[in-house]
């Protein structure tokens, strides 16, 4: 038996054992990345796809596009079986843990489906679309007694992580204010991104990120407001949210999708605290803290691919069969929660809608 020691500190017992064996459900933009995370991962086998698009299960990915990173390459998939349905993967015993990367509104359906087969978990963030759906997950996976985890990648994102052991830590003192970006161009590569009834538009697309992440810093908020244009045929849907917290120092997040195509990717935050301030830009700064004394400051990165940190985490977790304490389900359900009510009240007007 072995040590894992997680980017947030927590140590898991990984079993010695051979490979587990991987099933990917869904090689869009998020699949090609989860595939290409998992091809270095020691310990995971990928056995099994599942695609409706036949080159895709021929390892042509070609047409892939996202956000971030690259176009699609091709893939050699001859030692790999491929599906053309979730259901056909999930009816496969060899498969041993199922990475789930469809669209949202089919994550609660086929992981279930997957736990009845007694199958792990990994499934894309946002976790589902509704609380009630988030709680029926959690509690399909305790009843099969397998591991479930939402891949919130910005968790295991070096300056992210860093910013999070700091602040933790107490050095930096209370906080006065925290702000949080990310946006990039509207996602042309999936229509059902822009169908918000599917993806719940770019707060769970997007901006989810930011949401999980503040309830890591801070615990899950009092209440939020927030307003902002939602104009999905026009590739605009922009939102800035304020989260009340006790600690009274405000908290925001803004951002969303800029017109299709052109727009980049960015993300970047800065916190305010007694002792000093932390900001990060993803286009040109890394994490740097400004302290209060004027000097300033590069913080260790612990250096690594964010995406092959969450899957290492969760395969880790899966061997152990310990459910995983980094990233819980259940504050992914509640970040969830604080979405639904970040886009309720910017139906309303920005009312404030209490958690």
């Amino acid at each position: 038996m072995n040590l894992r020691r997680s980017p947030a500190g927590a140590v898991i017992r990984a079993v010695e054992r051979g490979p587990l064996n991987i099933g990917i459900i869904g090689l869009g933009f998020m699949g090609s990345t989860h595939l290409n995370a998992w091809s270095g991962i020691p310990g995971a086998s990928l056995i099994a796809v599942a695609d409706p698009k036949p080159h895709r299960l021929a390892g042509d990915l070609s047409d892939i596009q996202g956000n971030i990173g690259g176009p699609g390459v091709r893939r050699d998939f001859t030692r790999v079986n491929g599906y053309r349905t979730p259901e056909e993967l999930i009816a496969d015993p060899a498969v041993e843990a199922v990475d789930i990367c469809l669209p949202t509104n089919f994550h609660l359906p086929v992981t279930l489906a997957a736990f009845a087969a007694g199958k792990h978990v990994v499934v894309e963030k946002p976790m589902a679309l509704s609380g009630e759906a988030c709680d029926r997950m959690i509690a399909a996976a305790a009843q099969a007694g397998r591991v479930l985890m939402v891949a919130h990648v910005v968790r295991y994102w070096p300056d992210y992580a860093a910013a999070r052991e700091l602040f933790r830590s107490g050095r930096l003192g209370a906080l006065r204010s925290a702000i949080f970006h990310r946006k990039c161009a509207a996602p042309m590569w999936g229509r059902w991104l822009k169908d918000s009834a599917r993806s719940g538009g770019g707060v769970f697309d997007l901006l989810i990120h930011d949401v999980d992440f503040c309830h890591q810093l801070f615990g899950s908020p009092l209440a939020v407001r927030a307003e902002g244009p939602e104009q999905l045929d026009r590739g605009i849907d922009w939102v800035l949210a304020r989260l009340e917290y006790p600690h009274g120092a405000p908290v925001a997040i803004s951002g969303g999708w800029h017109h299709p195509q052109s727009y980049p990717f960015s993300m970047d935050f800065t916190l305010v605290a007694e002792g000093g301030t932390l900001d990060y830009n993803s286009a040109f700064r890394p994490l740097t803290l400004y302290l209060a004394d004027g000097t300033e400051q590069k913080p260790e990165l612990e250096i690594h691919d964010a995406y092959q940190a969450e899957l290492n985490y969760f395969l880790a977790c899966a061997q152990a069969n310990h459910w995983p304490e980094d990233c819980r389900p259940q504050e992914s359900a509640a970040a969830v929660r604080t979405a639904l009510a970040i886009n309720e009240s910017r139906r309303r007007g920005g009312e404030r809608i209490a958690l």
